[in-house]
């Protein structure tokens, strides 16, 4: 099967900004599983900036878009740098492709970026995708991560998209006010009344809430795969969710 796999920063990070070692260690140990067990995996991260504004010492995730540039810019080192050595450990090697909205949108330039990736994937590489988060522009910008892991799972024909993040799945209602709120795991088709039970809300250091993710379930079940939304503090359900256990929130691929 060939997985992409969108991993949110308050995945990767603690509220700090600084890196969650043994959330990234044991997501890095899963997926080099996967990996060994034939399957094809495309990693799409966030973090960057987060890990960036870290590194840098900053109280909080910087504003201005010059600011997210420079924290950019020195998260992806530590980000890359983090991918390399934990997967370098169970013999797995590593690619970094930085994109922005033309790369998807523009047929050349998609054509070239899915022929990188099926290569990629033809020398058992990991492609390790995020935006560039250091030169997009307003009008360059996928936005979010959310986003672009569908768009990306929709170039490389993948089978299933995965959405870690820090919630458990699609809720009736927001869990935190609603306590009576119900998680869905199945959600057969995308209606008006399911994308309304989304909230606003994402995490201090992320850019996205449950409305990204479920604009990104449109996107990759249109393309025809699965979308899982699940809980990353617990990598290990990624074998689960492969198997098709009821993990997270599950959309289904629309049928031609």
């Amino acid at each position: 099967m060939r997985i992409v796999v969108k991993v949110g920063t308050s995945t990767l990070a603690h509220p700090t900004g600084l890196t969650n070692i043994r959330r990234v260690e044991e997501l890095c140990r899963v997926l080099s599983d996967l990996k060994n067990a034939g399957h094809e995996v495309i990693l799409v991260s966030s973090g960057a900036i987060g890990m960036g504004a870290g590194k840098l010492g900053l109280r909080e995730r910087p504003r201005d878009t010059e600011g997210k540039q420079a924290a950019a810019a020195v998260g992806q080192c530590e980000l890359m740098y983090t991918y390399d050595r934990l997967f370098g450990q169970y013999n797995h090697v590593v690619a970094q492709l930085l994109l922005t909205a033309d790369d998807l949108s523009d047929p050349v330039r998609r054509g070239h970026l899915q022929q990188t990736l099926f290569r990629l994937l033809e020398m058992h590489a990991l492609p390790v995708v995020n935006e560039n988060d250091t030169v997009a522009t307003e009008e360059i910008s996928v936005g979010d991560n959310d986003t672009l892991s569908a768009l990306v799972a929709e170039a490389a024909r993948a089978e299933l998209l995965v959405i870690l993040t820090d919630c458990d799945g699609l809720y009736t209602a927001d869990p935190r006010t609603h306590p009576d709120a119900r998680l869905l795991h199945t959600v057969p088709r995308l209606t008006r009344e399911v994308l309304e039970m989304a909230g606003a809300a994402g995490s201090s250091l992320g850019t996205g809430g449950m409305t990204t993710k479920l604009h990104a379930a449109q996107i990759a079940t249109h393309a025809g795969m699965d979308v899982v939304i699940s809980n990353g503090s617990r990598p290990e359900e990624l074998y689960s969710i492969i198997a098709g256990e009821p993990v997270g929130t599950r959309f289904l691929k629309m049928e031609v």
